[in-house]
């Protein structure tokens, strides 16, 4: 099929109202200290090929797979909290088990300061994966965005802003994206100029281990309500906190809001912090104008080590045979505290079956 075709039938598809582009969303992917010593082979390699496997194909089901990589490629010594760096390896296993897009603004971005971000953006560079948030410079920011994906005609923007990075300060000429209301809204413009239909804008932001959103959250959602925006996608606090579909008199049409997706995978004992939630969510094109269709959300526990099982395991509710019965008590435990406390107050999004 030639060019042409390809492009007459991606506009037919357009116009007809047929188009349409599904997502899921992950947290927080940390990489303490444990997590890289098991990982660790006798030949100086990490490997990573079991952690992901229980999700794998939510991640491959989707059209577009996008992840918080909260942690840096600062190279050797390798280190956990407070200042994180993370083997090259780990990134290169989100890549394989299928994350299209890498967030980067969050609170430790530059653990390993600028020369660890510069590090982070050009080993993303090199293995291919897309990402957004820091920026080896201005110029680097402005050729970068706006970053809008076109999927059969659906063009989606994606924005990614943190709260700040621990008071570690820039030193030179790296760009964090910290969240700022001017920032943000000549962003957003700049993608509507540049011809996005859909704008996704990811926030690190709230307090940790709060299982509910402060009021400067939902100050910030309300703002880019205001602004138009389609899909608000929240991750920092380390647990979850509810997601809400909002309906806009002003632009008619309804918002994804997902306060919070929790940790992806880490080392954290705390028992809310134990796991998190991946949101699917179906965008389409209806008479011209976006739509959010069935967004849904699935649970995950992070098995740790043990019992003669000597790596970390991402393991979806769904999957309940998959967890250990050593670690059965606390995977329930975590289930049952996160469906009552928090996916109970839910507005229209429902558990993915």
């Amino acid at each position: 099929m030639n060019l042409l075709s390809i492009l007459m039938l991606s506009l037919m598809s357009l116009l007809s109202g047929n188009a349409e582009v599904d997502f899921v969303f992950f947290g927080d992917a940390m990489q303490h200290s444990k997590q890289y010593q098991v990982a660790q082979r006798a030949n100086g390699t990490y490997d990573y090929s079991e952690c992901f496997k229980a999700v794998q194909s939510d991640i491959e089901e989707a059209d577009y797979a996008v992840v918080n990589f909260e942690c840096t490629l600062g190279g050797a010594p390798y280190s956990g909290y407070p200042c994180f760096s993370a083997p090259d390896e780990y990134a290169q296993q989100l890549q394989k088990v299928g994350f299209d897009l890498f967030l980067t603004a969050n609170n430790h971005c530059l653990d390993r300061r600028d020369k660890g971000a510069v590090r982070t953006i050009n080993k993303l560079d090199e293995f291919g994966i897309p990402h957004i948030g820091t920026y080896v410079n201005k110029q680097a920011r402005s050729q970068q965005l706006p970053f809008i994906k076109d999927f059969d005609g659906i063009k989606v923007a994606f924005l990614d802003y943190t709260y700040g990075t621990n008071g570690i300060p820039i030193q030179k000429d790296v760009v964090v994206d910290y969240i700022d209301k001017k920032v943000i809204s000549d962003d957003i413009d700049k993608a509507r100029a540049a011809g996005a239909n859909v704008v996704c804008v990811n926030m690190h932001w709230g307090v940790e281990y709060t299982l509910t959103p402060v009021q400067v959250q939902r100050d910030l959602a309300s703002f880019l309500i205001d602004k138009g925006v389609d899909l608000i996608i929240g991750g920092h606090p380390h647990v979850v906190e509810p997601f809400e579909v909002h309906h806009s008199d002003k632009y008619n049409k309804d918002i994804l809001l997902v306060y919070s997706l929790g940790n992806f995978i880490s080392n954290m004992s705390d028992i809310d912090c134990r796991g998190g939630a991946m949101v699917k969510v179906k965008v389409k094109m209806q008479d011209g104008k976006p739509v959010i269709d069935s967004p849904r959300y699935k649970l995950f526990f992070c098995q740790k080590p043990g019992a003669g099982d000597n790596t970390y395991r991402v393991i979806p509710e769904d999957k309940p045979e998959l967890v250990r019965p050593d670690s059965r008590a606390t995977f329930n435990t975590f289930m049952k505290r996160i469906h009552d406390l928090v996916m109970s107050k839910n507005i229209k999004v429902e558990q993915d079956k």
